[in-house]
Formats: C-alpha cells, structure tokens, sequence
C-alpha cells in the first residue's frame, strides 16, 4: 500500500539547497524539469511523539558514524554545530547555503527493518496493448 515517503525541506535559496544535497552530500537525484531536482534517500522510518500542537514535523538524515561525517563536512567547509549525545542518538546540525539547519545523527535506538516493497504489476498506458502469449 505505502511505496515510499516524499519530504520536503523549504529554503530561501532552493537552487543553493538543492545543489548541497547534490554535490556535497552526493545524494541521487532526478531533474523533473527546469532544474527541479527530487532526491533519492536510504531507507526511512517515522515516529510519533506527544505535542501540544499538530501539524509540526521535523526531518532528519541518519548516518552510521557522526564523528566521520562531522570530519567529512569540515574538510567541505560546512558550517555545522557541535554534535550532542542526547541518549537516543549523537546529534549534529549542519547550516544549508539557504540557512536552513538539517539535523543529521547517529542512531542509538533501536531501529525497524525496512518496509518491504511488494511487487506490483506495471500500471498500463491508455492505449497500449500487451502482446499475448499463445
């Protein structure tokens, strides 16, 4: 039923944005048109925690190993914050060319496996007609 998750991170400079997430985190990606770029990600999970308010959600990366990541975004000059141990993971924050912050961290809880894909059969185009096996 679920195929994936689409997020989204908004920026004052999406072209500056987009070309950090391309060039120097090298994620994968695809022009959809006019230099729109949609990012492929590792595998995701989502949790629910308690708020006074709905309609609030944050976004952040993952990485096996924060202190390799933090030298990685140092030798890129990537301005970022000092990592923090907050229990369940090791926490940094690195600054977009937007401005924007993106938390990325290393995990210490536990962690699902991921939501396997089932195989579906390939939507048809209008029009098009399957050749038929005799």
């Amino acid at each position: 039923m679920i195929v994936g998750a689409h997020s989204i991170i908004y920026s004052r400079k999406p072209d500056a944005d987009r070309a950090f997430l391309r060039d120097v985190l090298q994620l994968p990606s695809v022009d959809v048109g006019e230099g729109w770029l949609i990012f492929g990600l590792p595998p995701a999970e989502v949790a629910v925690h308690p708020s006074d308010k709905n309609d609030v959600h944050e976004f952040y990366l993952m990485c096996d190993d924060v202190d390799e990541l933090v030298a990685t975004l140092e030798r890129r000059n990537v301005p970022h914050e000092a990592v923090q141990n907050l229990g369940w993971g090791l926490l940094t924050r690195l600054t977009l060319p937007g401005g924007g912050k993106l938390g990325v961290y290393q995990p210490r809880h536990a962690r699902p496996k991921p939501l396997k894909q089932e195989k579906r059969p390939r939507a048809r185009r209008k029009g098009v007609k399957r050749a038929v096996k005799r």
